[in-house]
């Protein structure tokens, strides 16, 4: 035991001698590279005369010699960097200057420090003069840190005040903003980064030159600053970029740093500062990656939280982001962990009108693939909400979200006859004849749901709903002409309604041009809407007139199911090789 005190002690005293000797020629050195390298320049005088007096005084210190050691070799760092700065075209800028003052101040905090450590017996205590020194070593190493992005930015090279065009001047002004929000105070930072917000307000286009001048990495790691008002206004930046398309790959590129961060943000206390995190999230979970992070890390929870209690504004920023997380599906069971079908329907009851868009639209998707959510949403009191929605929309237009919900909804039989019940049948009318492609199709899908009953099929038809789906038959839109045809098909089971489709004057030409092989279009509904009328003889003549002999035949060839049933129930016509060849 005796033997291992004794080599302790040894190994101590041969680090000690070590560290010493290292300390003297860090010194000595330092002293060399003064008198050598600084320039004369009055504004770096101070910095100058500190740094000699430091450099003298150091080697007489007899307290923490290991820790001035480490201090020295940051000061023989310091002569260099200050020939750079000093020989630099701008080093009289604001930039400079606040870094040049902020060293000085260092320098001559660790001139005390040292004429304090000269006396082993330390005034005012061991523990507080170790704690000083740590906080002069840190901030050297700062400086020193700050020293060198200033040289390796170049911005002391550029000046926004001698170039020509408006383009440049953002370029240079940005990288110059840049780094002041790398180096310097608290109070400096900040000042930057109000002054980057005004560059970035002011149009798309500085947005896109400042981006392509590397912000956006630095404003990710400026949203772990310490600071809540740093921090709001580094998301609120993130969030200009956010809303300029062709910077959104920009953002990807962060990948799961820059969502924890917002994740985060949406956990704070901060409503500003959540709003914007929200509209940087909708951005990013425009990508199905993006979409599962932010998922499964709790954004969902947090995104919630907003829809009950936001802003008017968050509220609709959050159920943004909430509608593209519901497009993937194997994300689905964190919403139902996370309750989130009553939030939803009550903010599409109360919330502004995107609020309540959105929130119709999250449904949408969660109920897409998912019976037991479609029953949910029922039960929830989702058609009620929808009909109110439905009923104070601003215009027909901005009703595709709720007719794409009702669809879904109405594939489950049970919710179809509460859809029913609720008077429904009467508003998709309207909407079959309105203006906006989109409405038309998923109205036209809603159709199809609802026929699940001769009840429902005859209530449709006398309802007036056949002419508007025959003249969809005649829309630009394959997908269009498709969904007519689909809810034909449906309605046709009902006799009434087929009587109904043989009086409309372009009902059979219409769908017989839909057997083309060149329409790209599922075939089986036009089929299946002919097949229904080719009972009749006037019927039958109609169809081979308008040519669809000579379209069924391609089918045929290309085994399209009921293809050939159809030829061979048009087949037992007496005219029919006469008009064989007639197409339309």
């Amino acid at each position: 035991m005796l033997h291992q005190i004794k080599r302790l002690r040894f190994a101590i005293r041969s680090m000690l001698s070590f560290v010493a000797k290292n300390f003297t020629v860090s010194c000595s050195s330092l002293s060399g590279t003064l008198a050598m390298k600084l320039p004369e320049c009055p504004r770096l005088q101070q910095w100058e005369q500190l740094l000699c007096a430091l450099t003298e005084e150091t080697p007489h210190v007899e307290a923490f010699k290991g820790k001035w050691a480490v201090i020295g070799a940051k000061l023989a760092l310091l002569p260099t960097q200050l020939t750079q700065l000093a020989e630099s075209p701008n080093s009289e800028s604001q930039l400079a200057s606040e870094l040049v003052e902020a060293v000085s101040q260092t320098l001559s905090d660790a001139l005390s420090l040292a004429r304090k450590c000269r006396n082993p017996n330390l005034v005012g205590g061991k523990l507080r003069t170790q704690s000083d020194i740590d906080a002069v070593t840190a901030k050297l190493r700062q400086h020193i840190s700050d020293l060198d992005l200033l040289a390796r930015t170049g911005v002391l090279e550029e000046s926004s005040g001698s170039v020509s065009s408006r383009r440049e001047w953002v370029r240079v002004e940005a990288r110059n903003l840049m780094t002041r929000l790398q180096i310097g105070s608290a109070e400096s930072r900040n000042s930057a980064m109000e002054s980057l917000l005004r560059l970035l307000n002011e149009d798309d286009k500085n947005v896109l030159i400042v981006v392509a001048q590397g912000v956006v990495p630095i404003l990710t790691r400026l949203l772990d600053s310490a600071c809540p008002e740093m921090k709001a206004k580094a998301v609120s930046a993130i969030s200009r970029v956010s809303v300029v398309d062709s910077c959104k790959h920009v953002l990807f590129a962060e990948g799961l740093q820059l969502i924890n961060q917002l994740i985060r943000v949406l956990e704070s206390r901060s409503g500003f500062a959540k709003e914007k995190a929200c509209i940087a999230l909708q951005a990013l979970s425009f990508s199905k990656e993006n979409a599962r992070a932010i998922g499964c890390r709790g954004g969902i929870g947090a995104l919630l939280e907003i829809c009950e209690a936001g802003t008017p504004c968050s509220q609709a920023y959050a159920a943004g982001v909430l509608r593209n997380l519901a497009g993937i599906n194997e994300i689905h069971p964190n919403f139902i962990e996370e309750n989130a079908v009553p939030v939803l329907i009550g903010l599409a009851g109360s919330g502004t009108f995107v609020a309540q868009e959105n929130a119709i639209g999250c449904l949408c998707n969660l109920v897409s693939e998912d019976q037991s959510m479609r029953l949910l949403v029922a039960r929830e009191g989702g058609v009620e909400c929808l009909k109110t929605f439905w009923d104070s929309a601003p215009s027909v237009n901005s009703l595709e979200v709720a007719v794409g919900l009702l669809k879904n909804l109405a594939s489950c039989r049970t919710v179809a006859e509460a859809i029913v019940s609720a008077d429904f049948i009467g508003k998709l009318k309207g909407v079959l004849s309105c203006g906006a492609v989109g409405v038309r199709i998923a109205a036209a899908g809603v159709v199809y749901e609802l026929g699940f009953s001769s009840r429902t099929r005859k209530e449709m038809g006398e309802a007036g709903f056949i002419p508007h789906l025959v003249m969809m038959l005649e829309a630009k839109a394959v997908e269009e002409k498709e969904m007519a045809a689909k809810a034909l098909s449906s309605l046709m089971l009902y006799s009434g309604n087929r009587r109904i489709f043989t009086k409309q004057e372009k009902g059979i030409e219409c769908a017989v041009q839909l057997l083309d092989p060149l329409q790209n279009l599922d075939k089986k509904y036009a089929i299946s809407v002919l097949a229904s009328i080719g009972n009749s003889k006037k019927c039958r003549k109609q169809i081979i007139a308008a040519g669809a002999c000579a379209y069924l035949q391609k089918l045929i060839e290309m085994e399209i199911d009921g293809a050939k049933k159809l030829y061979e129930s048009l087949d037992g016509n007496s005219n029919i090789w006469g008009l064989f060849g007639r197409t339309k």
